[in-house]
């Protein structure tokens, strides 16, 4: 009796010395989780009033390019008073963000460490000693600002978006997004901008802007096909100029006839009857299966991430749905970010880098503080997909609706696309693509011209004018 009794408790005390070392465990995995993944963003939070007792002892860092070119700093007045200027007001505006009511962009992701300061610690000691505030960290950009200036000038007053990224690193080179706003003159006018529901000058539209993505979407159409068909290189098509299925009608931009094609004819000329006619015949559940693996429906990796794009086509979609899908219209949403990110895989034999925009952190000596390295996603697409890929946006450039970027001192690859928006037919202009040149590491490009019409008529002149500054530098 007295040994049952015993063996009992011995059995509850292990119940609750495995619980305890559960919960134990437990707390040590989140507090490594906590300052492994988690503790920066938390720091960083708008809701952490603790960062303003360093705003009283450090002067907020300056945020430059990449080659040093100042884009925010403080500057400090006789009296004391402080004021943060952007000495290129709109050009950078919503890649740096803005200090004034509230915080965003980088001003806000990268609060914590703009209001840090590792200056020497002797420097330190006197400014503490003298009431002095020390001077705050520098945050060290990857953007170039040619590249950036060349974007920038090159959409011109037009609305829509423009993101460049190093295909091998996932360096963000330029991010512009429009329309925009001036971060010096952004606290007179924000009660207009708040109060206006058509204002969108503060939308990031580079990671957060969401487009139908028109013809960019064959991309994705062409390699479910060619996942589903192992003889597409048989494929042919006599495209009319428009085609109608059950009383769904398609027809090719301006009703063009491209005659018999290839799939990779199809391709080259953004043939949209042929790519209709392509989605009817493929697998809804694996095309969506496809889609989702390129990271549709989902978040994407790195800190630029947004607004996720959406692809909604399901198994029992009636026949319009699919050929509009097909082609890039229809409820299909994707950000300029995701199609750079794609690119970029595709240029990189499948292989896909986390896109970030900060290289480094460093004191006022300029000693770095905190390195930031591109991350590997991983496989986007195999290395096979990629070089068909590769070989079919080498032919839009060659032969189709990319023929601007032929023939210059690069090698340009790209897909453009006229993605309608509205029942009247307007539509926006895309390409994606990516350009090469020996002894210049290859780029990847993204660029939307809102109401701009077709992809070769907006986007390609703004990637040439692009291409032709970085890759003659």
């Amino acid at each position: 009796m007295r040994r049952s009794k015993k063996s009992g408790r011995n059995l509850e005390f292990l119940i609750i010395t495995y619980l305890f070392l559960a919960i134990f465990i437990g707390m040590i995995s989140y507090f490594i989780y906590f300052q492994m993944v988690k503790s920066e963003s938390v720091i960083n939070s708008s809701y952490n009033s603790r960062l303003d007792l360093y705003a009283e002892h450090v002067i907020r860092g300056d945020i430059t390019t990449a080659d040093g070119t100042v884009l925010a700093k403080t500057t400090v007045s006789d009296d004391g008073s402080e004021t943060r200027e952007y000495p290129y007001g709109r050009m950078f505006a919503h890649v740096v963000g803005y200090t004034n009511n509230g915080k965003g962009g980088l001003e806000s992701q990268y609060n914590f460490n703009l209001l840090r300061s590792h200056s020497f610690f002797l420097t330190q000691i006197i400014n503490d000693l003298k009431n002095k505030k020390n001077i705050g960290d520098t945050l060290v950009t990857t953007l170039d600002y040619d590249v950036q200036e060349t974007a920038y000038k090159a959409l011109g007053d037009r609305d829509g978006a423009v993101v460049v990224m190093e295909v091998k690193t996932g360096k963000i080179l330029a991010l512009v997004s429009k329309p925009d706003f001036d971060p010096n003159t952004l606290a007179e006018r924000w009660d207009d901008i708040v109060s206006d529901e058509n204002s969108s000058v503060l939308l990031n539209r580079v990671t957060s802007g969401l487009y139908p993505p028109g013809s960019t979407f064959k991309i994705f159409t062409t390699l479910e096909y060619v996942h589903e068909n192992s003889n597409y290189q048989d494929y042919s098509f006599d495209c009319e100029g428009e085609l109608n299925v059950d009383g769904n009608e398609i027809h090719c931009y301006h009703k063009a006839v491209h005659g018999k094609e290839t799939l990779k004819d199809s391709f080259a000329n953004s043939c949209n009857t042929s790519f209709s006619n392509i989605g009817l015949s493929l697998d809804i559940s694996g095309f969506r299966n496809l889609c989702e693996d390129m990271l549709f429906n989902k978040k994407l990796p790195g800190s630029l991430a947004g607004s996720k794009s959406s692809f909604t086509l399901t198994a029992d979609a009636d026949k319009g749905k699919i050929m509009q899908t097909a082609i890039g219209q229809g409820d299909t949403l994707v950000s300029p970010l995701h199609m750079v990110f794609v690119a970029g895989a595709i240029a990189n034999q499948g292989i896909a880098m986390e896109p970030y925009v900060v290289d480094h952190v460093e004191n006022d000596g300029g000693v770095h503080v905190k390195n930031y390295k591109g991350k590997e996603y991983g496989e986007l697409l195999s290395a096979s997909d990629a070089a068909l890929l590769q070989d079919y946006m080498r032919g839009v450039v060659e032969n189709g609706t990319g023929k601007k970027l032929n023939g210059q001192s690069y090698t340009a690859y790209g897909k453009t696309g006229s993605a309608e928006y509205n029942s009247a037919g307007d539509s926006h202009g895309w390409f994606v693509g990516y350009g090469s040149k020996e002894g210049y590491k290859d780029i990847a490009i993204a660029v939307v011209v809102e109401d701009g019409g077709s992809g070769s008529q907006s986007a390609v002149p703004v990637t040439k004018q692009i291409f032709d500054v970085y890759f003659n530098k």
